[in-house]
């Protein structure tokens, strides 16, 4: 399909009815989340509080679940050729039981992460409070630069779309939100914002027609997302396959869980900014201006 069937082959209006689409089926997952597990998406160990344990892969899962059965154990993950125990809250007593039990089992080769409930808390409140934030600043940076009500509102729904549909793949996908999941969706929100940019002001201040116009920007823009999108792809087959190459390497979660919510953003990202900002733009251009609509009176 050619760029000019995308621009224009349809009206905007109805090519917009596909994110509105996307969107609503985006806040259903959502909701679910919310109503199933009282937040939208599965909070990882640094939000609900609890023990993160790292040993060596020398017996099988079920045998190394029933080995700490008698503990809050949340799931046991096969990470190359180590696994990653889970558990969640639980008393200072049974967590030095559990501590000592590990460390007697295998010495130096275990690594133990324990995260309180008060300081988990206290991450959660930090991310409520500056995640909506750091949106906000966005918000008004674009309505700065642009000073175009319905222009700078349709950059800000492209970025909460995107945040909306990464923060869906999570649950579709199984990973959590943790401290790396959150930088992860910070970045999409600048990278978001860059590509809108880039897009509103090559149709606002250049000369042609308006699809001409998005033609020209569309160029421009897919590079920049096929050369990122190439480096999460790259992010995502060394953090979730190097270990099978290389038994010393084990799975690389943080940047495997990163690059997962990077990599359906980016794709939202590409969607979003090419059919609902570009679209938008078509129909809010495209309106008679009402200037014009003075003059005829």
């Amino acid at each position: 399909m050619e760029l000019d069937d995308i621009i224009s082959k349809y009206p905007p209006k109805q090519m917009m009815l596909i994110p509105i689409a996307v969107i609503i089926l985006a806040l259903i997952s959502l909701g679910v989340t919310y109503l199933n597990t009282g937040s939208p998406v599965n909070l990882g160990i640094e939000f609900t509080g609890g023990t993160l344990v790292t040993v060596p892969a020398t017996d099988s899962e079920d045998a190394v679940a029933g080995e700490y059965d008698k503990y809050p154990l949340a799931g046991v993950r096969d990470v190359g050729s180590r696994y990653m125990i889970q558990f969640g809250p639980m008393s200072d007593e049974k967590y030095t039981a559990l501590a000592q039990q590990i460390v007697d089992r295998y010495g130096d080769d275990a690594e133990i992460r324990h995260m309180g409930p008060v300081y988990s808390q206290n991450l959660q409140a930090q991310v409520v409070r500056y995640l909506p934030v750091s949106f906000l600043l966005m918000a008004i940076v674009v309505f700065i630069v642009f000073r175009q009500v319905v222009v700078s509102l349709l950059v800000v729904l492209c970025a909460l779309a995107d945040i909306l549909t990464a923060a869906a793949s999570m649950n579709l996908t199984g990973v959590q939100l943790s401290l790396g999941t959150v930088a992860a969706l910070l970045m999409l929100i600048g990278y978001s914002v860059d590509t809108d940019i880039l897009l509103t002001m090559r149709v606002l201040k250049r000369k042609g027609t308006v699809d001409e116009k998005i033609k020209g920007a569309m160029g421009t823009g897919l590079t920049m997302a096929a050369t990122t999108i190439s480096a999460v792809i790259a992010l995502i087959i060394v953090s979730n396959f190097l270990h099978l190459l290389l038994p010393s390497f084990s799975r690389m979660d943080v940047i495997a869980d990163m690059s997962t919510v990077l990599i359906f953003g980016l794709a939202a990202d590409v969607f979003n900014t090419w059919i609902t900002n570009a679209q938008g733009l078509r129909w809010y251009l495209g309106r008679p201006r009402k200037a014009a609509r003075g003059q005829r009176r």
